[in-house]
């Protein structure tokens, strides 16, 4: 005898009241359940409601005294009995009172067609294994004040009925909004509900065992095992514990390891629900990275969340022997510093190894989201290491010197000064390997700052600003920097007070990077000039500012500035750090927006830099973001709006103070400033110099050419001495277009820039760099060789047109590429089509460079070929992607906010029908 409760009860009346035809007696067959209330009512139509009276019986007796009771209490409606009597034994009254004068049999499936107003059922749900499901969906049936079932006017299906289920059953009601289907994702968030597992676990064992059957076919494999942990009480661990299930998801777990994750996971699960477990909890995984990469609270939000499982995932694989085995999983923190142990190792040997270790660290899948600072100091000490393995460099004179600074040498002061900070984080292994690779670095480093010393002596005593030999000296910036630049549009002059080198290469690559600002250049290089002696602020700024050697304040450096444009006929204007900031609100002072906007050349002194040297921390001085810099954001971006050149450039640069706490200042005669000083006698890592570029005492200073030594208190940085990188004052010119590019200058592609360690590309070719372009064509004869040591000769930088050999061994890519009928015939569609060679040497760049290249190293590749171009980049690049994108396959295309371009090789070959040979 089935049992009935008041649901299935209120169920059938909805589906009988309208055939009562008045009468007020229902028989229903099976036992009304014993907590089931008396009373209630029931829906009759036309807004009405019916009170009904329930009871149970199980003789013709009771069936007699419950209708007579019923027939004696006042305002009684409607009288339901449960009863297991035959029909043939009721009174021949009682029929006669009887809706539909029998005993009704409970057809659940038809009041769960009433309840979700669908006019049939799909087939399946009156069969097995699905019998179970309309008794449960009538008893999880939500309140009318909750709108009851939502209703289905047609054929209730069976996965509609299941999502209703799982829906209410499991608090998954939102889920399913707009019939989507249920998927791990959802079930992992759900095994994290405070009480979400106590709902499973409440259910009828068929219940439980129907609602697992169907999110398996629903949800995939992995969802047993989910609901398996929740049933369990282990639903807060199942996501962390879908990361240690990834020990089976290669099928090559040791056999110690399977029987950890069996006794983790205990009996019932299958190896393969165990790997498809792991693959659904990695796709969830991976999506909560790639929302945690972004801003706002719903990305910190995604971020703690990943921090959460994945520490409670080592928790776990530690306490279940699972660690060892997991070494190499790309999620959990562990494996990322399982690799950085292999990357610490792999620091001591070839500089390839090295890359590939970082790479393998860098591919761990929370590298970027949660440790790109530790990710980005492990990449500089394996730059560092390919650079030692590099070729030791060598000093031949100070104009080279002071170009291969701002080349190469400051790119690894910036490497170094991070290093030296170092990783709080790091295992001992790790920080040893980090402390090797920085000291043989700062020692081959030290060897060029001597070098450098030993050429200045002779050099400050000859140069003069007439004849400054091979350099540029500081007071001759704005002569052949700025004033070709005025020509064209009045620069903005932004003087960084004591940006060395490193920084410069940093503010460089993060401005040129975004793709708004273009670096000009005037001899295929980025400019480098020679600092005063000492190189201190009140000498060096004043002679950068006034165009001449001269020392003073902020009254000498305006008047000096306006002077010196005066004489170039231009009006000028010079802000100091207190003139920039505006009111509160307004991040720059009105009368300095309206000079940027006005036709004056516009010169600010901003001191950020050289304030965080007597104010700073040893731990921020190693990263100089744009945003670091005091109002630079702000002034590039006014100087943008109106379209201005910028001129970045440094009066002096700095060191770091890395010595040992134990060390103090070198007690030493006639002590001026932190690091110089009048006494004529050089000790260790000094240099005596004198000479018309020395500023100072009459003539003549003592300076130190070691970073190691201050003759003042300790500060975090210093200026005043003899090395590279305070003598070297980097020069960088951005420019909104390269429109704004003077006669002779060109566009410094960012591939010219980096040195070549920086980039792990070893089979890369360099990328030719147009410093003339328009006399680049005209120009065929190869210049002289350079001599031995001139590491900075023209000819290493530009690369003259030379002709192909006569007979090639072999034929470039875009040499074979150009050669193909398929080529010839795409040709004859595009107008105004480069030249053969101009095609075949972009290709080929970008070949070399792995596929890759700014439109400025496009442009340049293309002036180098020596074929005619008169087109700007991004046009060259349209009418490239029009010559090699055949039938709408992208061989050829712009990314990355339209700066850069990529070449697909693969589709290249493919489309022009290039066989495999010679790739």
């Amino acid at each position: 005898m089935p049992e009935l409760d008041h649901r299935v009860i209120t169920g059938l009346l909805t589906t009988r009241l309208t055939r009562t035809k008045g009468r007020r007696l229902l028989l229903v067959h099976g036992k009304y359940a014993a907590d089931g209330p008396e009373g209630f009512t029931v829906p009759a139509g036309d807004g009405a409601r019916r009170k009904v009276r329930i009871t149970h019986t199980t003789s013709v007796l009771g069936l007699t005294d419950a209708w007579q009771h019923h027939l004696a209490t006042e305002g009684a409606d409607l009288l339901v009995i449960t009863t297991d009597v035959p029909g043939e034994r009721i009174s021949l009254d009682l029929l006669a009172e009887m809706v539909r004068s029998q005993i009704i049999a409970v057809d659940e499936a038809d009041i769960v067609k009433q309840l979700f107003g669908a006019a049939d059922l799909d087939p399946r749900i009156r069969r097995d294994p699905w019998l179970w499901l309309p008794a449960a969906l009538i008893d999880a049936e939500p309140d009318a004040a909750q709108g009851g079932w939502p209703q289905q006017g047609a054929v209730l299906t069976l996965d509609a009925a299941m999502r209703a289920l799982v829906g209410v059953r499991l608090g998954l009601e939102g889920l399913f909004d707009g019939g989507a289907s249920v998927d791990v994702d959802a079930l992992l968030a759900w095994s994290r509900t405070p009480g979400g597992p106590e709902r499973l676990a409440a259910l009828s064992e068929t219940e439980r065992q129907g609602i697992t059957e169907w999110l398996a076919q629903s949800a995939g494999e992995a969802a047993p095992v989910l609901l398996r942990l929740a049933l369990q009480g282990r639903g807060a661990e199942a996501t962390a514990l879908g990361v240690l299930a990834s020990v089976m998801a290669e099928g090559a777990a040791s056999a110690d390891a399977a029987v950890a994750l069996g006794s983790v996971f205990g009996l019932g699960s299958r190896p393969s629900e165990l790997r498809a477990y792991a693959r659904a909890v990695e796709g969830t995984l991976t999506r909560w990275i790639s929302e945690a990469s972004g801003r706002g609270a719903q990305s910190e939000e995604a971020r703690q969340r990943i921090v959460d499982v994945l520490h409670q995932a080592d928790r776990l694989a530690d306490s279940a022997h699972l660690t060892a085995a997991l070494a190499d999983n790309p999620f959990l923190p562990s494996g990322f510093q399982a690799r950085l142990r292999r990357l610490a190792d792999a620091l001591s040997q070839r500089p390839q190894s090295a890359q590939a270790a970082w790479e393998h660290v860098a591919e761990h899948h929370l590298a970027a989201v949660l440790y790109p600072k530790r990710v980005e100091l492990a990449r500089m000490a394996v730059r560092l290491r390919r650079w030692l393995d590099a070729p030791e460099p060598a000093v031949t004179s100070v104009g080279q010197a002071v170009h291969a600074h701002v080349a190469d040498w400051g790119w690894v002061d910036r490497a170094l000064a991070q290093l030296w900070v170092g990783d709080g984080e790091a295992e001992p292994a790790l920080t040893q390997a980090y402390r090797t690779v920085h000291e043989a670095a700062r020692q081959r480093r030290a060897l060029l700052d001597e070098a450098f010393a030993a050429q200045l002596g002779p050099w400050v005593q000859h140069a003069t600003a007439a004849q400054p030999g091979d350099t540029l000296p500081i007071e001759d910036v704005l002569l052949k920097v700025a004033v070709p630049l005025a020509k064209q549009r009045p620069p903005l002059i932004l003087v960084l007070s004591g940006m060395n080198s490193a920084i410069a290469a940093q503010l460089g690559e993060e401005l040129t990077g975004a793709g708004r600002w273009s670096e000009l250049c005037s001899e295929g290089r980025r400019a480098a000039a020679v600092a005063t002696i000492p190189s201190v602020t009140g000498i060096s700024r004043a002679t950068l500012l006034c165009g001449r050697p001269v020392s003073g304040g902020q009254s000498v450096e305006k008047e000096g500035f306006a002077a010196f444009w005066k004489k170039h006929r231009h009006s000028a204007v010079l802000f100091h750090k207190s003139e920039v900031p505006g009111p509160t609100g307004q991040p720059i002072d009105a009368r300095l927006v309206a000079a940027i906007a006005s036709d004056d050349v516009v010169g600010v002194v901003l001191n950020t830099i050289d304030e965080s040297l007597d104010h700073g921390q040893q731990s921020t001085l190693a990263d100089w973001p744009v945003s670091r810099v005091k109002h630079l954001a702000e002034l590039l971006n006014s100087a943008r709006g109106q379209g201005r050149p910028v001129v970045l450039v440094s009066d002096h640069g700095h060191v770091l103070d890395r010595t040992g706490v134990e060390i103090g200042p070198l007690a030493a005669e006639g002590v001026e400033s932190a690091r110089w000083r009048t006494g004529t006698v050089a000790g260790d890592g000094e240099v005596a110099l004198r000479g018309p570029r020395v500023l100072e005492n009459s003539g003549r200073v003592t300076v130190p050419w070691s970073e190691e030594i201050h003759y003042t208190p300790r500060k975090v940085g210093y200026h005043g001495g003899a090395a590279l990188a305070e003598m070297t004052v980097p020069v960088l010119v951005l420019a909104p277009s390269a429109e704004l590019a003077p006669a002779e200058w060109s566009e410094l592609p960012r591939e010219s820039v980096q040195p070549s360690w920086w980039e792990a590309e070893a089979t890369s070719a360099p990328v030719p760099v147009a410093a003339r372009p328009a006399q680049r064509a005209a120009q065929a004869k190869p210049k002289p060789r350079p001599q031995e040591g001139e590491l900075f000769a023209d000819d290493a930088v530009e690369v003259p047109a030379a002709a192909p050999p006569a007979e090639p061994a072999t034929l470039t890519l875009g040499q074979q590429i150009i050669t193909t009928t398929v080529y010839r015939h795409q040709r004859k569609f595009v107008r105004k089509a480069p030249e053969h060679k101009v095609v075949a040497t972009i290709i080929d760049a970008l070949d070399h460079a792995g596929g890759t290249l700014s439109l400025a190293a496009v442009s340049a590749a293309a002036i180098g070929s020596g074929g005619r171009t008169n087109t700007r980049p991004e046009g060259l690049v349209a009418v490239l992607t029009r010559l090699l994108n055949i039938e709408g396959y992208e061989v050829i295309s712009l990314i990355d906010s339209r700066t850069r371009v990529r070449l697909n090789r693969e589709t290249l070959r493919e489309q022009f029908e290039l066989s495999e040979e010679g790739m």
